[in-house]
């Protein structure tokens, strides 16, 4: 007889609900993430695509539901091990200003569980600098020194250091000009492709969104509004997604005056 089950989202989010004081900003979150798919969470400033984030990360705790990681509850996981299945694209950047570009990218390999001998974390470090279109000589400049296209680089240099199995972007061209996004845009994708990782994105950027998703998710008062294929996004039906992606002031959204 064949087994037909099927393996678990790699990310699962069963009605997940967090307020910080009378402030309701997830009201039961129900969301999946298949294994190997790249999902792009879009919603206004404030909408909770961050504290989603953090959720899953377990930097955040819920108030209620549950969030699973691989079919695993994140809050009963060994903390350092499941940490290291991660990888991070802040949106700032967060490059450490007083580490040479090859420390800020092999960070995770110089300590901890993933530690590796300093010369093999730096040529590690090199190699992901020259996946994202860095040449080597680039690896001992410091942060300062570089553009914000080049920092931004350098960001998803050590988002993929580790070779991790998730990987999270968050805004990921914010700051950046149009055609600089369209090359963190045509990277990101690339990348994720070449792992097979799963990765999760949050942004209100829609070139981003076209040039990433694999599935989209619309976010909004706390709840997932809409969720599918990002082939089907502009003719969903839905009026929260719809005017969201026009740009319209009239809809359901209101806007914060």
């Amino acid at each position: 007889m064949t087994d037909t089950t099927s393996p678990p989202p790699m990310i699962e989010l069963r009605g997940v609900s967090k307020a910080f004081g009378p402030k309701e900003v997830l009201r039961g979150v129900d969301l999946v993430i298949p294994k190997g798919e790249s999902m792009v969470i879009i919603g206004g400033s404030g909408t909770g695509k961050s504290v989603m984030l953090k959720s899953v990360l377990g930097l955040i705790s819920p108030d209620a539901g549950q969030i699973l990681v691989d079919g695993k509850d994140v809050e009963k996981v060994e903390r350092d091990a499941f940490l290291a299945r991660f990888g991070m694209l802040f949106q700032g950047g967060a490059l450490f200003d007083s580490l040479p570009v090859w420390q800020n990218v092999s960070f995770r390999l110089l300590r901890g569980a993933l530690k590796r001998p300093r010369a093999e974390a730096r040529d590690i470090a090199i190699e992901k600098l020259r996946r994202v279109g860095l040449t080597p000589d680039v690896a001992d400049q410091f942060p300062a020194e570089l553009s914000g296209g080049m920092q931004k680089r350098v960001g998803l240099a050590r988002a993929i250091a580790a070779e991790p199995e998730i990987i999270f972007f968050d805004e990921p061209t914010t700051g950046l000009d149009p055609i600089m996004s369209g090359v963190i845009n045509d990277l990101i994708r690339e990348i994720v492709v070449e792992m097979g990782a799963t990765a999760m994105t949050i942004t209100h950027d829609m070139t981003s969104v076209r040039a990433i998703a694999d599935d989209v998710a619309m976010l909004h008062g706390g709840k997932i509004r809409w969720t599918g294929p990002v082939s089907d996004m502009d003719h969903s039906g839905d009026p929260y997604l719809t005017q969201f992606i026009s740009g319209s002031a009239d809809g359901p959204i209101e806007a914060v005056r």
